[in-house]
């Protein structure tokens, strides 16, 4: 039996019985099936299934309608931003093996050691440069070390350099490259950020895919500086510079060099991630099957069959993550762990350290996808509790899953290294210490230095736009006559907040924050503290806030000059804007919705009142607020569409007109006021009727109990 079986084995059997002991047998059944080898998606729907069986037995609902909920919830990865992340996945993945496939490898070996040769430890630097080059392209799956391996483990030693060390090397630079984009992790972890919808006011992917360049640049620096410092101590011979061989290696490689460099350069420039993924395997086919000739179209069909096959994996596992993470909100897990964390963790460099420890556990015993999807979704609120930056969780995460890799004793490339050249997994461990010491180092100067993550701005704009955007605003302020606009409905009644305090819009809220110490501030304050133009994230969100006040301007041109009939028209403004812009259900968070009634009798699409053991079922807004995930939101639909009915009934306007047609002579104004209260009554209760018996309907399960 090999080392490798032993060791999983007796890892299996403690923490199979630690896990029965001190957790729960489940839970114990659960970490058995991930340690055995079972595949990573089958555990998480294991692990959702026994939490629906688990929920049941709290909120009184059965099984079917917890799990299809948790099921459902694989419908939000298509849409938002995660839409143009997922797709770019199996692009830059086919690119990648594309690439392998061509051998693109040999090239840039070639190049690196004509660029840098001659330096001290010129070689052991090519090494690392050349591997974290290849892993941009491969991903961190370990086919840099076995692609690379065979080509620069012999010119390492035939220069001098020590075989344990010229092994240690590869071993421990073989995922070094996974920072610098387009490597796949940065594209995983940034769909999978997105899909916790933990800050989507501030994530953006792309901006994600820069945060890693200054860190990775930092890690291959340390690296590189062990590399020179063995290189000097033992006195290593140095390659004679060639500027001939560097001309014609630099030539080879070039083609294939600027693929990396064109793709932050085209998203620094403004194009999408799907445009930039597309042009990038569009770019690699032509240039390896009609330029430089290195593939058949027979093998991009073979090349497809195993990219495909990588593409679906990790498409299987972020669905089924997707599941188990609707469990995990469902049953409020995530901010368990933050009550507890912040309970026993009170210091901030604690807690930083403390996510280094597991997340270092986790890369060793999981493979990066799997980590990022199953452990991300927890560690993500309890960050956002301590107040780190999205951002830099984002670097110290994907770094510690690198070094995870190397780390003893089952760390991925250990085992690869060992396999490929053949060395006991001991020799292996002792080779890549002062490589993993090195590691280990730079990713504390990454976690405590948060400077080094360095993203764009989400709009980069010069001092002629900003001055240009100064004058639109001033410009625009002085449009608006009124600036202060109590929300209210259809006939003028005041809309008030859970608190019952009238809400106010103010258009100086309109104007987004330029003051990078107001927008960080965003960030850490409380939500009942927070300056309403943090929401004001970009142009659309300004339009859409500034909408209302140019839509009540058209109703009443001049505040001190307004009549009945204006005040009609601007009323009905500052409802449609309400429902349309604050109660829609495609707004991410329901909470912000204006509800103006706290219970709703439920009556089917004929009106006839829904009813359990002859009793009408009542949902309670309270009652909503208690779930959590989907399964609040659905709720929370019910109140906004009834809201919605109060605020502004369904073809109320035609309704008024209709009845009012005849009312005419001295007694018109009191038909009309009549007529008028007539339709609201008769259009709200109809909306209110088609309303909830819609939403019972839709909702079915929900609508079996309070």
């Amino acid at each position: 039996m090999s080392t490798r079986r032993l060791i999983w084995l007796a890892i299996a059997a403690i923490a199979f019985v630690l896990s029965g002991l001190y957790l729960s047998w489940p839970v114990a059944f659960l970490i058995l099936l991930f340690i055995s080898g079972t595949p990573l998606f089958t555990v998480m729907i294991a692990a959702s299934i026994l939490g629906a069986l688990y929920l049941i037995t709290t909120s009184g609902r059965t099984f079917d309608e917890e799990f299809d909920g948790m099921v459902a919830d694989i419908l939000r990865v298509g849409l938002g931003d995660q839409v143009q992340v997922m797709s770019t996945i199996p692009l830059f993945i086919y690119a990648g093996y594309l690439l392998a496939e061509a051998k693109t490898a040999d090239r840039l070996v070639r190049f690196a050691n004509a660029l840098l040769g001659w330096m001290p430890g010129g070689l052991a630097i090519v090494t690392i440069g050349t591997c974290a080059l290849f892993t941009v392209f491969t991903g961190a799956s370990g086919v840099t070390i076995i692609a690379l391996g065979g080509v620069l483990m012999p010119a390492l030693v035939r220069n001098g350099y020590p075989e344990r060390f010229s092994m240690g090397l590869i071993a421990g630079t073989g995922s070094v490259g996974l920072l610098f984009p387009p490597a796949l992790p940065l594209f995983v972890y940034g769909t999978v950020y997105g899909l916790t919808r933990l800050e989507p006011e501030l994530w953006d992917t792309r901006r994600f895919l820069f945060a890693g360049i200054v860190p990775g640049m930092v890690l291959v620096g340390m690296l590189s500086a062990v590399a020179i410092t063995v290189a000097v101590v033992k006195k290593l011979p140095r390659q004679k510079f060639e500027i001939v061989e560097l001309v014609k290696s630099f030539a080879a490689a070039l083609p294939e060099l600027i693929i990396p460099f064109g793709v932050i350069g085209l998203l620094a420039s403004g194009f999408g991630l799907s445009e930039v993924a597309a042009l990038t395997v569009l770019y690699t086919v032509v240039l390896e099957v009609v330029v430089l000739r290195m593939l058949k179209l027979r093998t991009l069909w073979t090349t497809s069959h195993e990219a495909l096959a990588m593409v679906g994996a990790i498409f299987v596992i972020i669905f089924c993550s997707t599941v188990l993470t609707n469990f995990m909100i469902t049953a409020d897990v995530p901010r368990k762990l933050v009550e507890w964390t912040q309970a026993h963790v009170e210091s901030r460099i604690v807690f930083l350290l403390a996510i280094n420890v597991i997340l270092l556990v986790v890369g060793t015993v999981m493979d990066i996808f799997s980590a990022i999807v199953v452990v991300l979704p927890l560690i993500g609120p309890i960050a956002k509790a301590y107040g780190i930056d999205p951002y830099h969780l984002g670097v110290i995460f994907l770094l510690n899953l690198e070094v995870g890799y190397l780390h003893p004793p089952v760390g991925l490339n250990l085992f690869i290294t060992s396999v490929k050249f053949r060395r006991p997994i001991t020799e292996v461990m002792w080779a890549t210490i002062p490589f993993l010491i090195t590691m280990i180092v730079a990713l504390l100067t990454i976690t405590y230095v948060p400077a080094l993550t360095v993203v764009p701005e989400p709009e980069r704009t010069g001092p002629v736009q900003t001055l240009v955007s100064i004058v639109q605003v001033g410009h625009e302020e002085a449009r608006v006559s009124i600036k202060d606009i109590p929300l209210v409905d259809a006939f003028g009644g005041a809309l008030t907040d859970a608190n019952k305090v009238p809400l106010v819009r103010h258009f100086k809220n309109c104007i987004p924050l330029s003051n990078d110490a107001d927008k960080q501030a965003c960030k850490t304050a409380a939500a009942d503290k927070r300056d309403p133009r943090c929401s004001i994230t970009d142009d659309n969100a300004q339009t859409t806030c500034q909408k209302l006040f140019f839509d009540v301007m058209e109703c009443i041109p001049d505040a001190k000059l307004k009549d009945p009939k204006q005040q009609v028209c601007a009323n009905r403004a500052v409802a449609k804007w309400t429902i349309d812009e604050l109660n829609t259900e495609a707004k991410a968070d329901t909470t912000a919705a204006v509800v103006v009634l706290d219970a709703v009798p439920l009556v089917d699409s004929d009106g006839k009142p829904v009813e359990v053991n002859g009793k009408q079922i009542v949902k309670k807004l309270a009652s909503c607020d208690k779930l959590t995930g989907t399964q609040r939101d659905n709720c929370r639909y019910l109140f906004m569409r009834v809201s919605n009915c109060r605020i502004l009934p369904d073809k109320l306007d035609d309704c008024i007109t209709e009845r009012t047609k005849d009312c005419t002579g001295d007694t018109a104004a009191a038909c009309i006021t009549e007529k008028t209260e007539a339709c609201r009554k008769d259009k709200t209760e109809q909306c209110e009727r088609d309303k909830i018996g819609g939403w019972v309907d839709e909702f079915a399960d929900d609508a079996k109990h309070e």
